[in-house]
């Protein structure tokens, strides 16, 4: 059996859209890591660490012999590759672009606070060697929810790192967290995350239900007053969210393993049906096609 020629920290995650990339490892863990609803890199051995770039490099020039043209698409892993200096990024997109020259598509997560140190020249930079995607977890657009849970973010910061990548050119996929808010600040929580999708415009937005697979005890230690949302709580959130939402040509996804309903569609075009099919699930439950409990998960 021929050994992989990638260097994997388990567990590795990534976008469910990355399904068929191949995951290139120029990090392990995430540099802030203290998010208190995200579990992904709080295992031991996902201590954030920025790998070699001999390493790195060596790993492409290793893919080359083993997937030859095969590869399409790369995902730069772990939680934040654009922590990474610059020109430490241009090296690894070069390499990629001589050794693995069948590939279209390079992406990684993003933090909102990775961009304060880079200019939109440098994401110039980046994109023009290959970087064509970013994925922004940005959980909320409501400042007190980001400071109960840690985020190390505002509205503000948030805004300014999305559309500075949209100034130069990159792809940005926005990620928030239907309930993260609790019943307290359900509704400041919508409508200043739709705020936040107005103004930075985003070619793909997508949410989750937030949930706590290995217990809620890191997070209620920063939120000791959390109430979740029920079902209902959960769709009368986001019904609010999409109502005030003035989207151009934003592909908008629900459809993550831990939404009870799918959603699907571009905003604005399809944004009556949507709210038709929230007004369905709450008044018409019984008619509304949920997704059963034993079916949902991380």
């Amino acid at each position: 059996m021929t050994a992989s020629p990638i260097r994997y920290v388990e567990p590795v995650f990534r976008p469910p859209s990355e399904a068929n990339s191949l995951i290139l490892p120029v990090t392990d863990g995430c540099s802030w890591n203290q998010c208190t609803f995200c579990e992904m890199y709080t295992a031991p051995q996902k201590k954030f660490k920025a790998r070699s770039e001999d390493e790195v490099l060596e790993m492409i020039r290793r893919c080359r012999e083993t997937f030859g043209d095969q590869v399409r698409r790369i995902f730069l892993a772990d939680g934040d590759a654009l922590v990474l200096p610059t020109h430490r990024l241009l090296r690894i997109l070069e390499a990629i672009r001589e050794h693995l020259p069948s590939v279209e598509r390079v992406s990684s997560y993003c933090l909102a606070s990775n961009l304060k140190r880079k200019s939109v020249e440098d994401l110039i930079a980046l994109r023009e060697a290959g970087l064509q995607m970013a994925y922004l977890g940005a959980e909320s657009g409501d400042d007190t929810v980001l400071e109960r849970v840690n985020k190390r973010e505002t509205q503000a910061s948030t805004i300014e790192a999305l559309n500075k990548m949209g100034e130069a050119g990159i792809t940005r996929s926005v990620m928030l967290l239907n309930g993260l808010g609790g019943r307290v600040f359900s509704e400041q929580h919508a409508d200043h995350s739709a705020e936040l999708a107005n103004a930075t415009q985003p070619e793909y937005l997508a949410t989750l239900v937030v949930s706590f697979p290995q217990g809620e005890d890191r997070f209620r230690a920063g939120f000791p007053d959390y109430e979740p949302l029920d079902q209902m709580g959960l769709f009368k959130e986001m019904r609010r969210f999409i109502a005030q939402l003035e989207l151009k040509d934003t592909v908008f996804r629900s459809d993550h393993a831990s939404n009870w309903l799918v959603l699907k569609g571009v905003l604005d075009r399809d944004k009556e049906r949507l709210l038709q099919q929230l007004d369905t699930a709450i008044h018409r439950p019984e008619q509304a096609r949920l997704r059963p409990d034993w079916a949902r998960g991380l």
